[in-house]
C-alpha cells in the first residue's frame, strides 16, 4: 500500500456514508464522533475508506473539495511524504508509506509469488513472521501517543490504530483513558478485521462505521468491471463472478484478489492430484516436486484450505461453492471422514507454524503430499 490510497477513488458502496460524514464535518457544529471503528471482514474496503477520510479531514482545502482531499496543499504533501505532524499511526507498519502487508484493496496479497531459490523463500517467510509480530500494539505504544493527544492548541490531530484487535490487554486498558476523556479536535480511528476480539469496554466507547453491508448488484458490477473480460487468459462469465463473491463472503475486493491469485486457477489440478495420490497412480514425492514448481507452499496451503472447506460442506449436505470443478463427482466414491479432514486441517496449521520457524519448504511440501494421499 502506498500513499495513493489517500487519494484513491471512492468505492461505490461507500458514497452514502462519505456524504453523511463530510456533511457533518462541514456543518457549523462539526459533530464528527471522537472515536470511530471501521470493522469487518477483509475485502470490504474499510481501510481504503479510513485513509481517504483521514486525508480529507487534514486537507487544508476540504471546504472547496468535499469529494476528496485536494492532493496539492501542504497537508496532502506531508501525507505523500509520510511526515504529517498531525497524524500518528499504530502499528507504524500500517502507515501507507510503510505498509508491507496491507491491502489498499484490503484483501491480503501473498508476498511470496516467486518460484525462486529456497533461500529467497526463507527470507520471505522470516519477513512474514516479523510483520506478524509488528502488528501487535503494546502499552508503551499507547503511552507514547499521550503527548501527541494532549498537547492542545495544535489544530486537528488524528490517531489511526490498525489491527486494533491485536492490542495487548494492557494497551487496550491504557487506550480506555483516552476514549473516556475526549480531547478537542482529536479523532481516533480504530480498524479491525476481527471486532469480536476487541474488549467490550473499547467497543462501547467508539461509534462503528456502517461499512459491512454491500448491495449485491453493486458488488457484482464492481468485480466485473475490475476483472475485465478475462482471468488468467480465460473468459469470465457472470456465474464465475457470482462464485468469486460467494467464496469471498460478498466482499468485492477479496473476490478480485481471489480471482487474481495464482492458486485459484489450479483448483481442478489440485483435485486431479488428490485423486491420483489416493489411487496410487502418483507418488507423493513426484506430486511434491511438481507442485513446488507451480506454487509456494503458502499458496498451496491456501488452495488446500479452500478445497477442504468445500469438501466439508458437501460432507454435511450443503452445496459446493465451486461450481466450475467436478468436486462432487470426485467425492462420489471417496468421501473423507470428518476425522481425516480434521487431521489434515490440523496438519496445515502445524506446517504454517513450522514455516515461520524457517522449516524448509520442500520438507513441508513432502509431508503435506503424504498426508493428502491418506485423506
Amino acid at each position: 500500500m502506498t500513499d495513493s490510497i489517500y487519494f484513491a477513488p471512492l468505492l461505490p458502496w461507500q458514497q452514502t456514508l462519505w456524504s453523511q460524514l463530510t456533511a457533518r464535518v462541514l456543518a457549523p457544529a462539526q459533530s464528527l464522533p471522537h472515536a470511530l471503528l471501521a470493522a469487518g471482514m477483509q475485502g470490504m474496503g474499510k481501510r481504503a475508506f479510513v485513509w481517504r477520510l483521514v486525508a480529507w479531514l487534514l486537507c487544508r482545502n476540504r471546504e472547496q473539495s468535499p469529494l476528496s482531499a485536494c492532493g496539492n496543499c501542504e497537508s496532502c504533501q506531508w501525507l505523500k511524504s509520510g511526515t504529517h505532524p498531525s497524524l500518528q499511526v499504530l502499528p507504524i507498519i500500517s502507515m501507507p508509506m510503510n505498509a508491507a502487508t496491507h491491502d489498499s484493496h484490503e484483501a491480503l496479497k501473498s508476498s511470496n509469488k516467486t518460484k525462486t531459490a529456497s533461500t529467497s523463500k526463507s527470507s520471505n517467510q522470516a519477513s512474514k513472521t516479523t510483520v506478524k509480530v509488528s502488528l501487535t500494539t503494546k502499552i508503551d505504544d499507547i503511552r507514547a501517543l499521550q503527548p501527541f493527544i494532549y498537547q492542545g492548541g495544535q489544530g486537528m490531530r488524528i490517531c489511526v490504530l490498525d489491527h486494533a484487535e491485536q492490542m495487548t490487554i494492557a494497551a487496550a486498558n491504557a487506550l480506555l483513558k483516552t476514549l473516556e476523556e475526549p480531547q478537542a479536535q482529536v479523532h481516533l480511528f480504530l480498524i479491525s478485521d476481527s471486532p469480536a476480539k476487541l474488549l467490550p469496554t473499547i467497543k462501547s466507547r467508539v461509534q462503528q462505521l456502517p461499512l459491512q453491508s454491500i448491495e449485491p448488484t453493486l458488488a457484482r458490477d464492481y468485480v466485473t468491471h475490475a476483472l475485465g473480460s478475462t482471468i488468467h487468459r480465460e473468459a469470465v462469465s457472470p456465474s464465475q463472478i457470482e462464485q468469486l463473491l460467494q467464496m469471498a463472503n460478498g466482499a468485492p475486493l477479496a473476490a478480485i484478489e481471489l480471482a487474481q491469485a495464482d492458486w485459484y486457477s489450479k483448483r481442478a489440478l489440485w483435485l486431479t492430484t488428490w485423486q491420483a495420490l489416493k489411487q496410487g497412480k502418483r507418488s507423493s514425492i513426484a506430486a511434491s516436486d511438481y507442485w513446488q514448481s507451480q506454487l509456494s507452499i503458502q499458496e498451496f496451503i491456501q488452495l488446500t484450505e479452500t478445497m477442504l472447506l468445500d469438501i466439508q460442506r458437501l460432507g454435511v449436505g450443503f452445496e459446493s461453492q465451486q461450481k466450475d470443478i467436478e468436486l462432487k463427482v470426485a467425492l462420489a466414491n471417496n468421501q473423507p471422514s470428518s476425522n481425516a479432514l480434521d487431521a489434515l486441517s490440523g496438519s496445515l496449521q502445524q506446517i504454517k507454524v513450522a514455516l515461520q520457524q524457517n522449516v524448509q519448504e520442500k520438507y513441508a511440501y513432502d509431508k503435506l503430499m503424504q498426508q493428502l494421499a491418506q485423506l
